[in-house]
């Protein structure tokens, strides 16, 4: 008894040390400050189309400079390439900034958003932002980086025309503006609502705001621009009144009922019309502080108002900047890592940081959202998140999110679930936002997020509702040469432009109904779509070795290059790379294509031939800056390529490739992406590789192994698990993988299982010069 009692003791004592170990390894864990290595400058450059400007993680506020204006359209009517460069409104080349938006995407390829730009300014009221009609100086104002500083939650900048000092921070439904301004008697702030990322001169349907009080305007914008039919509501809250204020309409008015008996332009307490810039007047004190609070909602203006009082309640903006700030730092610290140089500990962090940023929350703090059918919902068991760009980020974001964010993608495929049943197509998202499908790139991608989670038991959503809504959004025939697909076996380039791509993308969603249908034992649905699965064969020639564009009457279409991006059966890429792209069987694709000898010169060939301009020319997404001899990292379709050889038995090329990819195309500078980051996908990629690891198919439970760019990692898992990543022998020189230990347990083969990184423990992999 004695003994027992003894041994008990020893259990409690055991079990309250090892505990206080825990507390004490989580709260070093938490000093350290991981928001010091992000810089939301790298990729504001060129095409990265990242802003630098203050969110939350996750958060449906982004407010961030915009340094220029960019039309979409030119007079002739014709599109305007320059805008292509503005899809996140701010170049990092730029020496003015216009004013600060709420709502900005981060790294996409096309774009919409730029709600709400609000600019302080001083002296003669000025409310045109880049030049009036008579040609003097519009509100904007000069800057240098010099005196710009971002980092995760916060943005300052000089406003050196105005000696205004702007200081910007925001929650996650609310944007804080601070602004220290000199003494003035003309002090303005002007609210544009005629400003858009990618305007258009209808993209302003209807604007309406409400002077509620002499501090506190609610309104909200109606657009047709990416997302035909956008509504944002807002409330807005000074910490000072406002002298005086009013606004210029700037569409004509054709008829306005009596409200024509009214003196509008001042001091009347409503605006209405498509185009409207306000203002606010007040007198400051030198170095007066005016702070505003810009709550957004997808719902309705007292939702706005909602939003505000239960995020930010008070005027204290560092407090806010430091609660955000400590939100950042909780979802950057789940990843620690030791790296080889700074630089990559920098890349890495901004990386992650990234991957943070989108899909975004969508819904009121009362968990009231504004539905695909533009009717108001409550979640229910969930929170529903927008902004799914899916032909890009099912291929590593959704994937990554499932190891560091398992709660979060659980609750984006929930609104991925509410969104079909909210769909008149009874779709799933294809690339959707605020509300509204888009239907850019190809695909049903949200199969893959689907499929990925059920193969890693990732949430607690319903799998045979998802199910059903794979199925149905496999079956909706008018949507992009589906049908043709589900007729041919194929989708037909007579009868569909990108028709390679399409099909071959198509068979991959088919695959990941398969498999979702094989987690649920439904063994005919299994079939069906495995045997859709394979379609991919009926568009590869073996006579050219080249998946190639078939027509409708079987024959392949005779002209036809290899090596043009444009016009030749594929989307953003070439027979070439995107050719190569059948991750639910890549050992009968390298077969089909010769063997493993033959598919390893064909990518030996791809990282090293030489591709003329004239091939990707027409294409905005594929420049110079991301491309290696013909693989194109700039661009989503041919991520998973430089993993390909573990298939043919050269992992040795996998490794010297993923090394090389990570080393020249990922940078800690304002150029350091090497094209879109696309909603997250550029950067995840970075994540997985770094680790030593890439999911080349979601939708099963195995990752391609490659060469950890890290030294050490330690991943903090939402099971309470910890998984450590060790490098043994790294170095620059040492790219190659000798061996690789799981609990000390060497393993065979080129993969790794999610149980292996899920379950905690330890990875080693020993590194070596050959």
């Amino acid at each position: 008894m004695r003994k027992l009692l003894t041994l008990l003791l020893i259990t409690i004592i055991f079990s309250s040390c090892k505990k206080e170990e825990e507390k004490i390894i989580s709260s070093e864990k938490l000093k350290t400050d991981y928001t010091q290595f992000v810089n939301p400058f790298i990729g504001t450059s060129k095409m990265g189309h990242v802003f630098p400007g203050a969110t939350a993680p996750f958060g449906m506020v982004q407010l961030s400079p915009q340094t220029n204006f960019e039309v979409m359209f030119n007079e002739d009517g014709n599109y305007n390439s320059g805008t292509y460069e503005y899809c996140a409104g701010y170049q990092h080349r730029d020496s003015t900034i216009i004013g600060f938006a709420h709502t900005n995407f981060s790294g996409t390829g096309h774009s919409d958003l730029g709600d709400f730009l609000v600019m302080p300014t001083t002296g003669s009221l000025v409310l045109d932002p880049l030049q009036t009609k008579e040609g003097d100086k519009g509100f904007y104002s000069t800057f240098s980086h010099d005196n710009e500083e971002a980092s995760p939650g916060y943005y300052k900048v000089d406003l050196d025309s105005y000696e205004i000092k702007a200081e910007l921070t925001a929650s996650e439904r609310v944007g804080f503006h601070q602004y220290t301004f000199p003494k003035s008697n003309n002090a303005h702030i002007i609210l544009d609502m005629v400003y858009n990322v990618y305007h258009h001169d209808n993209k302003n349907v209807w604007t309406f705001i409400r002077v509620e009080n002499d501090s506190l305007v609610t309104g909200y914008r109606q657009t047709k621009g990416w997302a035909r039919d956008k509504k944002v509501f807002f409330a807005m809250q000074f910490s000072k009144p406002f002298k005086s204020y009013g606004h210029k309409k700037y569409d004509e008015v054709k008829y306005d009922g009596f409200y024509r008996r009214f003196k509008q332009d001042e001091n009347f307490p409503e605006m209405a019309g498509k185009d409207i810039r306000a203002y606010f007047n007040f007198d400051t004190k030198e170095n007066e502080k005016i702070n505003i609070k810009f709550a957004l909602s997808p719902v309705s203006s007292s939702g706005a108002l909602k939003n505000l009082k239960a995020e930010i309640p008070h005027w204290d903006f560092n407090k806010t900047r430091e609660e955000t700030k400590t939100k950042w730092n909780n979802e950057l610290s789940k990843i620690e890592v030791t790296t080889l140089t700074e630089g990559d500990k920098i890349n890495f962090y901004t990386a992650l940081y990234h991957t943070n940023l989108s899909p975004i929350l969508y819904e009121d703090i009362d968990g009231q959202y504004r539905g695909l059918d533009q009717n108001i919902h409550t979640s229910d068991g969930f929170t529903n998140y927008t902004i799914f760009s899916l032909w890009d980020t099912y291929r590593a974001l959704h994937p990554l999110f499932n190891i560091t964010q398992p709660e979060r993608n659980n609750d984006m495929i929930k609104s991925m679930l509410a969104h079909h049943d909210e769909s008149v197509h009874n779709m799933l998202p294809i690339w959707s936002h605020y509300s509204n499908e888009n239907w850019c790139m190809i695909g049903y991608h949200a199969t893959s997020v689907i499929a990925d989670a059920m193969a890693k038991n990732i949430g607690d959503f319903d799998h045979e509702r998802a199910l059903t809504a794979s199925v149905n959004t496999a079956s909706v025939r008018y949507f992009d040469g589906l049908g043709d697909y589900i007729d041919y076996k194929y989708v037909p380039d007579d009868m569909s432009h990108s028709s390679v791509s399409k099909t071959l993308e198509y068979a991959y969603n088919d695959w990941c109904i398969a498999q979702m249908a094989n987690q649920v034992d439904n063994a005919q649905i299994n079939d069906e779509f495995m045997k859709r699965s394979e379609y991919y064969n009926n568009v590869y020639d073996p006579k050219s070795g080249y998946m190639r564009p078939k027509l409708s009457d079987g024959n392949f279409r005779e002209n036809f290059d290899p090596m043009d991006t444009h016009g030749q059966g594929f989307i953003e890429g070439n027979a070439w790379n995107y050719g190569l792209y059948v991750p639910q069987n890549i050992t009968k694709m390298v077969d089909m294509m010769g063997g493993k000898e033959k598919f390893t010169q064909h990518l030996d060939s791809l990282f090293t031939m030489e591709i003329d301009e004239k091939y990707i020319a027409k294409h905005e997404d594929i420049t110079r800056d991301g491309i290696i001899g013909n693989y194109v990292h700039g661009n989503e379709p041919g991520h998973h390529i430089p993993y390909l050889y573990n298939w043919t038995g050269h992992p040795k090329k996998t490794q010297e490739r993923v090394r090389m990819i990570m080393n020249t195309m990922y940078a800690p500078t304002v150029d350091g992406l090497c094209g879109n980051d696309d909603a997250g996908q550029m950067s995840a990629w970075y994540i997985f590789s770094s680790l030593g690891f890439y999911p080349v198919t979601p939708g099963s439970s195995d990752y391609a192994l490659g060469s950890p760019l890290v030294k050490e990692a330690i991943i903090h898992l939402n099971n309470g698990k910890t998984l450590s990543i060790k490098a043994t022998n790294q170095s620059k020189e040492n790219i190659y993988v000798k061996s690789v230990s799981i609990n000390k347990k060497n393993i065979d083969g080129t993969l790794l299982s999610h149980n292996d990184i899920i379950n905690g423990g330890e990875i080693v992999f020993e590194m070596s010069k050959n």
